[in-house]
């Protein structure tokens, strides 16, 4: 057991969030190519996207102020020289404010005013546009268990996780795929990362609304068949989960991904019950132990 905790933990392919991990470095390929740069925008988070959107700003009306200090005391009513009323005026011309105090002089000034406005409207248009198109992305808030467990089920050694709907609504036609990945030497002496898909005890559910717990038995059609904890260690399992389906609020088709390592595989386990009954007769889906499990007895 001392060897097994002390091996360094292999890279990932999906992160605990459902994320696709970047542990892979790939050579001979731009990290980012100017055509994806809508996708790259996309998948920045909330806090990045609001950061990278006011340095824009800031950095964009600096570069004006300084446009418009070149044309020297060509803005009314400023301090000849002030960078910082020739940053206010910029913001003003092209946010459209206009407050009046401060204006074009010259030819050199309404020019710059013209050019400012027309790309101030446009970078309105497009932030606009990618901070709608990042509140219309459907989004699954799903829960896996942090681990998975081996135990027998009608007599079968079965590998079991638990899914569980966070919202108050329902999944309708979900469906879930579940892959093991491990490392594998053909009989030629060639290293192969190998995929295998896993068969389910049930793959579809019309209405998931609650809680799923997944089932893969482990017969002799398994992948996982005789293999034991120190086996998948060795061989860097990762089993891979992904979840489909349509959300009844937005009628849109939404994904969730996770993974669960041979260190996340607990062996001998059972999942605790946490389906419950009030007196009155309503279900109760108790989430405090959705991870809890126990010894098998």
């Amino acid at each position: 057991m001392k060897m097994h905790r002390n091996r360094p933990q292999p890279p990932r392919l999906v992160g605990r969030k459902g994320q696709f991990t970047l542990n892979i470095v790939k050579l001979g390929i731009p990290r980012l190519h100017f055509a994806d740069l809508y996708h790259k925008l996309l998948t920045l988070s909330w806090p990045q996207f609001f950061l990278l959107i006011c340095l824009c700003y800031i950095i964009t009306n600096s570069v004006f102020a300084f446009a418009y200090l070149a044309g020297g005391d060509c803005i009314a009513n400023a301090r000849p020289g002030s960078f910082a009323d020739a940053f206010y005026f910029s913001v003003q011309t092209m946010a459209t404010i206009g407050f009046g105090a401060m204006y074009p002089s010259t030819e050199y000034a309404n020019t710059l005013v013209v050019i400012e406005a027309f790309f101030g409207l446009w970078a309105v248009a497009m932030v606009t546009g990618l901070a709608f198109s990042k509140f219309s992305r459907p989004t699954a808030r799903v829960i896996f268990s942090r681990v998975a467990v081996i135990a027998p089920f009608n007599g079968v050694p079965t590998l079991m996780y638990r899914a569980g709907n966070q919202r108050f609504n329902q999944i309708l036609e979900a469906h879930q795929e579940v892959t093991l990945i491990r490392d594998e030497v053909t009989s030629e002496g060639e290293y192969m990362r190998r995929f295998y898909d896993l068969q389910l005890v049930r793959n579809q559910s019309p209405i998931f609304a609650l809680t799923w717990t997944v089932m893969h038995p482990i017969d002799d059609n398994s992948p996982l068949y005789e293999l034991t904890a120190k086996d998948l260690i060795e061989q860097e399992v990762e089993i891979v989960i992904t979840l489909t389906g349509i959300d009844e609020t937005v009628s849109q088709t939404i994904n969730a991904r996770h993974s669960f390592v041979a260190s996340e595989i607990m062996w001998n386990m059972r999942f605790v019950d946490i389906l419950l009954k009030t007196p009155d007769g309503r279900r109760v889906v108790d989430y405090t132990r959705f991870h809890d499990v126990k010894p098998l007895e």
